[in-house]
């Protein structure tokens, strides 16, 4: 059975963890004690789900908490700190703490250790998130406990919503952009200075071309700027949009 531990103060583990070329110990006092924190765990680094989903949303969102009193956001996985390493470089998630439970140890002392042998995993973490407030767990998210992996309950707008219903969400924006381009230099310079974040979406890496540009956008230079799903166009276009947005 999955453990529902609210109320209850957190396993006491340490973590085996690298920073650079070093091995470092981390234990859950160093991450919880006098802080509010938040933690979602899940099966894999590199699984679908968490890479595509779980893990962006939450680095996404990571301003809005850091607003409402969280002190720092946690994705721990049965995972070593090599994989954890290269899956946080591989994210680009700086707003994220990766924590290797390589043993298990926190994970089973949490009672969310499931068997995944099925798919060659061993045993993992299932999936959930909780509130900690000075080591003290205030609330979990747990999915429910059925086949396959669901994921329900434990993303980060459900949290933010525990934390604060009515905390303002920003605004997703996606820059299509290219390699020494210095318009899209502009565009998220002029992006970053009125305070919005942004996923880039650069031609040449991993296979995205010319024709995917056109594709997708119908237009055939960069950068190209999506606000909410709206096309605003280029450089030129943002700066009036974002002109536009503050009068």
């Amino acid at each position: 059975m999955l453990s529902n531990r609210e109320g209850q103060r957190v396993p006491e583990v340490t973590f085996r963890t690298r920073e650079g070329n070093e091995w470092r110990d981390v234990t859950t006092t160093d991450l919880f004690q006098g802080k509010t924190v938040v933690v979602f765990a899940l099966p894999g680094a590199f699984t679908p789900t968490c890479s595509s989903t779980h893990l962006p949303r939450y680095n996404e969102l990571a301003p809005v908490f850091k607003s409402n009193g969280v002190d720092d956001i946690l994705c721990l996985s049965v995972n070593d700190a090599f994989v954890m390493d290269a899956w946080a470089g591989d994210q680009a998630a700086e707003n994220i703490r990766f924590i290797p439970d390589g043993n298990a140890e926190f994970t089973e002392k949490m009672g969310m250790l499931v068997g995944k042998k099925e798919l060659g995993f061993g045993s993992r973490s299932w999936r959930y998130s909780m509130l900690v407030k000075d080591g003290v767990i205030d609330k979990m998210f747990i999915e429910p406990d059925q086949p396959g992996d669901p994921f329900e309950v434990s993303d980060a707008d459900t949290m933010l919503g525990y934390i604060n219903g009515e905390a303002a969400l920003p605004k997703r924006v996606t820059v299509f952009s290219k390699p020494g381009c210095p318009h899209c230099a502009r565009a998220k310079n002029a992006l970053r200075e009125a305070g919005y974040s942004f996923e880039e979406i650069e031609l040449g890496s991993r296979g995205l071309s010319y024709s995917t540009l056109v594709a997708v956008t119908g237009a055939g230079t960069t950068p190209q700027v999506y606000i909410e799903g709206e096309r605003i166009g280029g450089a030129d276009e943002l700066e009036q949009w974002l002109a536009a947005a503050v009068s």
